[in-house]
C-alpha cells in the first residue's frame, strides 16, 4: 500500500513538474492590470514584455495573457525568437503554450541564417517545427526569390513546399510550376507538375523535375522539352547543365529543327548549346523536308553541326533511307542544308524508281527552294542496273552526271569507258534484240527508270544482238551486282 502511494506521489509531482515546466513563462513588463468585465480570467500586460516557454521567446509592446489556458496575445512589434533558429517580427501573436502553435500576422517576416521569409499571415507549429502560410508569401535567400499562394516550410531540414502560382526568379531565369520543393540549404529544387523556366537561352517544360539552382544543373522526367530559338528537344528524360549550355536526353527523343525543318529521333542524344550540335544513337532517325514529301534517315549515329543557315547532317554506319521516289544505303552520309547536297559514302548504292545506282562516291543535289531533286553525280565506277522481264538493262562507266525532273531521273551522261547492255524493244514491248556497246561517253534520256533514247558521243563500238544469237554469259557487265534484297520499301524498312 505504501509502495503505491509513493509511486502515485511521485507521478504527480513528475506531472506538476512537466505543468510547470510547459507553463508561458513572464519574464518582464513594465505593467500589469485585471479587467474582468472586459477580460475575464486575463492578465492586460504593457510596456517591454518579454515571454518565454521551453526555448521560445516573444517580445512586445502590449500583450493580454491567459494563464489558465496557458494563451497569450501579443501586440505591437511583436518580436519571436527560436533560439539560433528563426527570428520574426510581426503586429500581432497568438500562441498556444499547451499545443504550441502560433498565429501570426501583419508584416509577418521571418528570418533564419539561410532565408528571409515574408507574408501577411503565418501559421507556426512549433512541435513540428512547421511554418505555413495560406495568402501568399515571399522567401529570398542568397540566390533566388520565392513567390506562392500557400506553402510550407520545415525548419528541421530546410525545406519550403510551395503550392500554388509558385514563381522562383533567380539572375539567369524564372522558374514557375505549381508545386515546387525548395531546399534553402542546397538550392535544390524539386518540380511537380506543370513546370517552366525561361531564361534567354532556352524555355523549358516539364511536368516532373529536380533543379539545382546553385550548381545550375537539372533533370526532368516527365513530358520534358527545351526550346531554343531554332530547335526544340523533347524525351523521357532530360538532363541540362546551363553553365556549359549541354543537354542530354534519354529515350523517345524528337529534336525538332524548326528552320530547316529536320526531325531526329532515337533513344540517346546529346546538345552543345554553345556550338550548335546534335548527334542521336540508339535507333537513330533523321527526318527531312517534314513540310513535303519527307526523307527518312537511319544509321548509327546521326550529328547535326553548325548554325541555322548553315547546317550540316552527318550518319554514320549502317546507313538507309527511304523517301517515296527515292532509296539508298551506305556506310555514310554527309549533307549540306545550305545548299542542298547530300553526298553517299562507301559502297553507296541508290534506287530511283526502277533503276539502281551503284558507284564509290554518290552526291545528290535539291533544289533549296522547292525541295525537289535537281541533280546527280556518280564519282568513279558508275554502274546503272533495270531490270527488264527476261534481264538486266545495264550501264557502265567512270563517272555519271544525271538531271531530275520533277523527281524522277530523265538525263544521264556517263563519261569514260562507258559500256551498256540494253534489251531493245519497240512500241508493243516486243523484244527487238539485245544491244552492247561501248564508248568514251554516253548520254541517255530515261522513263520511269528505263531507257527511251540513247547518243553515243565518242567512239562507239557495239551492235544489236537477236535474243538467241548472245549467250547468257555475256548478258551482265563487269561488275555486275544486283541488290534488291537490299532495298528500302518504305519508312520501316530502313531499320531492317
Amino acid at each position: 500500500m505504501k509502495t503505491r502511494f509513493l509511486i502515485l506521489l511521485c507521478a504527480l509531482i513528475t506531472s506538476f513538474a512537466f505543468a510547470q515546466e510547459s507553463r508561458i513563462n513572464i519574464v518582464h513588463s513594465d505593467n500589469s492590470s485585471i479587467n474582468e468585465v472586459e477580460l475575464p480570467g486575463a492578465t492586460i500586460l504593457l510596456g517591454n514584455i518579454h515571454i518565454t516557454h521551453e526555448g521560445f521567446s516573444l517580445k512586445c509592446t502590449k500583450a493580454v495573457h491567459y494563464k489558465s489556458d496557458n494563451y497569450i496575445k501579443a501586440y505591437g512589434n511583436v518580436i519571436l525568437n527560436q533560439g539560433d533558429t528563426i527570428i520574426q517580427t510581426s503586429r500581432y501573436t497568438e500562441y498556444n503554450g499547451n499545443t504550441k502553435k502560433a498565429l501570426s500576422w501583419g508584416n509577418v517576416k521571418i528570418r533564419d541564417p539561410k532565408m528571409t521569409l515574408t507574408t501577411d499571415t503565418l501559421y507556426f507549429d512549433r512541435g513540428n517545427q512547421l511554418l505555413s502560410y495560406k495568402d501568399g508569401a515571399t522567401i529570398r535567400d542568397s540566390i533566388n526569390t520565392l513567390t506562392s499562394n500557400k506553402g510550407n516550410y520545415f525548419l528541421d531540414n530546410k525545406k519550403f513546399q510551395a503550392i500554388s502560382d509558385v514563381v522562383l526568379v533567380n539572375p539567369d531565369y524564372v522558374l514557375k510550376s505549381n508545386h515546387l520543393d525548395y531546399y534553402t540549404n542546397s538550392g535544390e529544387a524539386f518540380l511537380y507538375g506543370a513546370s517552366t523556366i525561361t531564361s534567354k537561352e532556352n524555355f523549358i517544360y516539364c511536368e516532373k523535375g529536380f533543379y539545382d539552382t546553385k550548381q545550375n544543373i537539372s533533370h526532368f522526367t516527365k513530358n520534358a522539352r527545351i526550346e531554343y530559338n531554332d530547335r526544340e528537344i523533347k524525351a523521357d528524360s532530360l538532363y541540362y547543365d546551363r553553365n556549359i549550355g549541354f543537354a542530354s536526353a534519354t529515350n523517345n527523343i524528337i529534336i525538332t529543327d524548326t528552320i530547316n525543318h529536320v526531325i531526329l529521333k532515337g533513344n540517346y542524344a546529346e546538345y552543345f548549346e554553345k556550338i550548335d550540335s546534335a548527334f542521336v544513337v540508339k535507333h537513330a532517325l533523321a527526318i527531312t523536308n517534314t513540310n513535303k514529301d519527307s526523307l527518312f534517315i537511319h544509321g548509327d549515329t546521326i550529328l547535326t553541326t553548325g548554325k541555322p543557315d548553315k547546317r550540316i547532317l552527318r550518319v554514320y554506319h549502317k546507313v538507309k533511307f527511304f523517301k517515296s521516289d527515292l532509296s539508298g544505303k551506305c556506310d555514310s552520309i554527309h549533307s549540306d542544308e545550305e545548299i542542298g547536297l547530300m553526298q553517299m559514302f562507301k559502297n553507296p548504292v541508290l534506287w530511283s524508281n526502277e533503276s539502281q545506282i551503284t558507284g564509290d562516291t554518290i552526291k545528290l543535289l535539291t533544289d533549296v527552294i522547292t525541295d525537289k531533286l535537281d541533280s546527280l553525280k556518280v564519282m568513279h565506277n558508275t554502274f546503272i542496273i533495270n531490270r527488264d522481264s527476261i534481264g538486266f538493262n545495264q550501264i557502265k562507266g567512270r563517272n555519271l552526271k544525271g538531271k531530275f525532273i520533277e523527281n524522277d531521273l530523265k538525263f544521264i551522261d556517263i563519261i569514260g569507258n562507258s559500256e551498256v547492255i540494253h534489251f531493245v524493244r519497240n512500241e508493243s514491248n516486243a523484244l527487238i534484240g539485245i544491244e552492247k556497246s561501248t564508248c568514251s561517253e554516253i548520254q541517255f534520256i530515261l522513263n520511269e527508270g528505263k531507257i527511251q533514247h540513247s547518243k553515243f558521243i565518242t567512239q562507239p563500238e557495239g551492235e544489236t544482238y537477236p535474243p538467241s544469237k548472245l549467250p547468257e554469259n555475256v548478258r551482265k557487265l563487269r561488275g555486275f551486282k544486283w541488290r534488291e534484297d537490299e532495298r528500302p520499301l518504305n519508312k520501316n524498312d530502313i531499320f531492317k
